[in-house]
């Protein structure tokens, strides 16, 4: 099955359109609940190699496609190539990975950059910090060629971490991030990867699409395509939604429903589609009493539910663009033990002026076919097909 996997991967990669698989992998949240740091790391998972891919029109790189709650992939910088494991985040414009020079447990544990290594690097030198939602870091730019699946970008601007503290990136199985957002949100005002890859006519069109596979009979993880998008992953047809503000992949929000009842943005609100998110996220007091509603009690700092309660829970709907986006019980929670079901949603509070704003992120994406439109400046979304259509070819 897998070599199957292989050849029809490769025989899907054209010129200009990038597929970036990305493998399932078992969840770590029972693991990391044992240890008590579920509430720290409660969205990074394990991976593996899955496979690679030789074809004419593409340089042949090996691809780490990763899935759970979180959506990895591979890159290389440098001449000759450094790989890397970055997630792929629409949630953030800046490149950066680990420096040789940084000597925090977190950069020691991952693989590190070597300047000293590649002949086409050209130093910087200009100080970088970054700050997420859980971590930050400390570093200086450098430019080099950057490497996503046969396509490479002359002259990147990227950061190298010197300086990551805390446990936040320790625990992560992931050496750094490669954001796909909006320049305006880039630190220092780096041109982000996917912007170079248009200036430099590397990709077909200013699009990119997005498929993560929640489901457990399926052997892959889902699908990045740069460039393009892939039609047979979703059904019906793209509804194009606006972008309204060219920071995050911002959007609007109609309203949203429970069980089929008005209960949170009546008036209409903000929210940002972010395959870097693993939850849905809203302000606190309205997730607070979101967990209500669908029955989710607190424990280890998270909320869930019995599994076997999952029938008499609600449907959560996002009215986008005058569509209905629902999520039943079984979407929005996750499978955390043998009955154990744990909420998909979460409270976070961004400040004015960028929010307040809801994150529809993997527990989101996952049911929706994202697409990530520079040209038009929109997001298109449809529901996901099933895996066992495709695999049939329905």
């Amino acid at each position: 099955m897998k070599a199957l996997l292989i050849i029809l991967l490769c025989a899907a990669i054209v010129q200009g359109i990038v597929r970036i698989p990305l493998k399932r992998q078992k969840s770590l949240r029972k693991t990391l609940r044992e240890k008590g740091r579920l509430s720290d790391v409660w969205s990074r998972r394990e991976f593996e190699l899955l496979q690679s891919c030789n074809n004419p029109e593409t340089a042949t790189e090996p691809l780490y496609n990763y899935f759970d709650v979180e959506y990895f992939g591979q890159i290389s910088i440098g001449s000759p190539p450094q790989v890397f494991t970055v997630i792929f985040d629409t949630g953030s414009s800046n490149l950066w990975v680990p420096s040789v020079y940084c000597t925090s447990q977190a950069c020691l544990e991952h693989s590190r950059f070597k300047p000293s290594q590649s002949s086409t690097y050209k130093t910087d030198g200009q100080p970088f910090f970054i700050q997420y939602g859980t971590g930050n870091l400390t570093g200086i730019l450098g430019v080099d060629q950057v490497t996503v699946q046969g396509i490479t970008v002359q002259n990147q601007i990227f950061a190298e971490s010197v300086s990551e503290p805390g446990s936040t990136f320790e625990d992560a199985n992931f050496d750094g991030i490669l954001g796909l957002a909006y320049p305006s949100l880039a630190v220092d005002g780096c041109t982000p990867v996917f912007d170079n890859m248009i200036a430099q006519n590397e990709v077909e069109q200013p699009v990119f699409g997005v498929y993560m596979s929640r489901d457990a009979n399926s052997p892959e993880g889902g699908e990045l395509v740069l460039g393009g998008y892939d039609t047979a992953r979703f059904s019906g047809q793209l509804n194009w939604v606006p972008v309204t503000a060219q920071g995050y992949w911002q959007i609007q929000v109609d309203s949203i429903l429970v069980g089929g009842e008005t209960a949170f943005c009546s008036q209409g609100c903000q929210a940002i589609v972010d395959t870097g998110t693993s939850m849905i996220t809203g302000p606190s007091t309205d997730i607070q009493l979101l967990q209500q509603y669908i029955g989710a009690t607190e424990t280890d700092g998270e909320y869930g539910v019995s599994c076997s309660s999952l029938s008499a829970m609600p449907t959560v709907t996002f009215v986008i663009n005058g569509l209905s986006y629902n999520l039943t019980s079984e979407q929005y929670t996750l499978l955390d033990g043998e009955n154990y079901c744990s909420s998909g949603f979460q409270g976070q509070d961004i400040s004015p002026p960028a929010g307040p704003l809801w994150i529809l992120g993997d527990v989101f994406i996952g049911q929706f076919y994202s697409v990530f439109d520079r040209g038009y400046n929109r997001v298109g979304l449809a529901p996901v097909v099933p895996y066992e259509y495709v695999a049939n070819g329905v």
